[in-house]
């Protein structure tokens, strides 16, 4: 039975980032949930303790199991924008821009956006929000071929990709490589958490369908925001690595 909650709960838990259960939704009662797995309630209550430990859950007395309010979703299965993501899921996008300034691509740059070093490239701080909470930060550096399209837009942009697509610019695939890192002092003064505190990091290049890099991007999320989730098929690789 031990390992029978742990599956549980991972089939549960795969049911809430499907979007089956949302953000603050009150889940089905325990003996429902239990005669819908063909386990017993105590199993069951096992298996919901472990994805209220995961961060998943939250339970009140009297009130039953709700996904926690504060958790959200995204899928690596498509390239969507935050904008994107978020609007899909009746949360209002917005953001504003901290710091805009063009300078000479350095060796990690040149490399991600395929161009030489020294060559001018557009670096955009931004703090993006969900219904008005600060939630990630995001760097991008842009390549030399998007910068006039980037510097046109408004500083309170809601969606980049959106304004991009306007100009032609449609971003077809990307790379992600997720770790967390310790939050620096602007960090934790644009997200307003302490210092140091550990951020999901999630650093990305996103390309045209020509082939040619759009931009190569830093985003850190404020802890209990945003999980991704990532899905692996056989005619797909996935290298990944996990952090506690």
């Amino acid at each position: 039975m031990v390992t029978r909650y742990r599956e549980i709960a991972d089939d549960l838990r795969g049911r809430i980032l499907r979007g089956e259960f949302h953000s603050g939704e009150r889940l089905p009662g325990e003996e429902r949930l239990a005669a819908g797995y063909g386990v017993s309630r105590g199993a069951m209550r096992n298996a919901l303790a472990m994805l209220k430990r995961r961060g998943l859950l939250a339970s009140h007395p009297g009130a039953g199991w709700r996904v926690r309010p504060d958790f959200q979703t995204q899928e690596f299965a498509g390239l969507r924008s935050f904008a994107q993501w978020a609007e899909a899921r009746s949360l209002v996008p917005g953001g504003h821009v901290v710091r805009q300034e063009r300078g000479p691509a350095g060796a990690t740059d040149a490399g991600s956006l395929r161009m030489r070093a020294g060559d001018d490239v557009l670096r955009v701080t931004r703090v993006r929000t969900l219904d008005g909470r600060p939630v990630m930060v995001e760097r991008a550096v842009y390549a030399p071929w998007v910068i006039p399209s980037i510097e046109s837009l408004p500083a309170d942009v809601a969606s980049v990709t959106k304004a991009m697509l306007a100009d032609g610019i449609a971003m077809s695939y990307g790379t992600h490589r997720i770790d967390t890192v310790a939050a620096s002092s602007e960090d934790s003064e644009l997200l307003e958490v302490r210092r140091s505190t550990r951020l999901l990091r999630v650093r990305r290049v996103t390309y045209a369908r020509d082939g040619r890099p759009i931009e190569a991007g830093d985003d850190r999320y404020a802890p209990d925001t945003v999980t991704f989730e990532v899905h692996a098929s056989a005619s797909a690789q996935v290298v990944g690595r996990a952090h506690s």
